[in-house]
């Protein structure tokens, strides 16, 4: 039997070429504040990869995906054991593009440190008056470079994000840009939109987008888990403070408030984190993990 190792090892998932295609594993590792913390969240992958496999059958006739299959009889036999079961995904080879395709439709977090500092967000100058999570007029496009482990990653302007991208694909640049920020709205809204239907407001997320071998832009990486979104529960929401949340936020609230952790959770915060993963997979699913 072939051993494989990854050729890429990100602050949760990793990535092994298996030829013609891609085996992406989706670790119980999790991070907060571009570091990996030093517990794992037993399960955590699983409900990633489950989750993002929904979003991508949901989301299948607006973008294709990157997603081949997460049967492991469709995988080199390595992965066809329990180690590997839930947690992997064969997906196809893309050329990523370098943005992190970050849309926002509550004011929250960072955005909302910024607003109000000077009534922007990531340089986009939004109505005055606003108040903690609110709910934006529109959801906004707010790109960022894509950080190594370790580093933050960069907000930045929209005419910014053409020039990175004509960088790297001269005479693509701005169009690319624009099908990225037309692309990250209409998944954005499409999906917050049915969320709310399941009980759930998706306050903000990323997405990652890649070309295939015709060019064209291609859905990759996570598509809407509590790794790279805000959930919040529908019930009980309320602007003018901060929320209760289904995502990681649990785990950066904690963090915040015990600066000497050393990146170190308790059980107790670690069993509430899994709980509410499950709690959210199983609300926009309808399926129990």
């Amino acid at each position: 039997m072939q051993v494989y190792t990854p050729f890429k090892s990100g602050k949760v998932r990793e990535v092994y070429d298996a030829g013609d295609s891609l085996i992406m594993v989706a670790t119980d590792r999790i991070s907060a504040f571009d570091h990996i913390l030093k517990n794992k969240i037993t399960g955590k992958g699983a409900i990633l990869t489950g989750m993002s496999a929904f979003w991508f059958d949901y989301t299948k006739d607006l973008i294709p995906n990157h997603m081949i299959s997460m049967d492991p009889a469709d995988m080199p036999e390595f992965f066809r054991t329990e180690e590997y079961a839930g947690n992997s995904m064969k997906v196809k080879k893309l050329r990523m593009l370098p943005l992190e395709c970050i849309v926002r439709g509550y004011i929250t977090g960072s955005g909302w440190a910024s607003y109000k500092e000077n009534g922007t967000v990531c340089g986009i100058t939004l109505p005055e008056g606003l108040q903690e999570s609110q709910k934006l007029p529109e959801a906004i496009y707010t790109p960022s470079t894509k950080a190594e482990i370790g580093d933050h990653d960069e907000n930045i302007s929209y005419e910014r994000s053409i020039e990175v991208l004509e960088k790297e694909f001269p005479g693509h640049g701005e169009e690319y840009a624009s099908a990225l920020r037309d692309k990250t709205l209409a998944l954005y809204n499409r999906c917050a939109e049915y969320a709310l239907t399941r009980g759930i407001i998706i306050a903000d997320t990323k997405f990652e987008f890649g070309l295939d071998e015709d060019g064209s832009i291609v859905l990759a990486d996570e598509m809407l888990t509590p790794d790279s979104s805000r959930f919040w529960p529908v019930d009980g929401y309320e602007v003018g403070h901060s929320q209760p949340s289904y995502d990681k936020q649990f785990v950066r609230d904690w963090l915040k408030a015990n600066p000497d952790s050393d990146y170190l959770l308790p059980d107790d915060v670690i069993d509430r984190t899994i709980e509410k993963y499950k709690e959210a997979y199983t609300l926009l699913t309808g399926k129990e993990i």
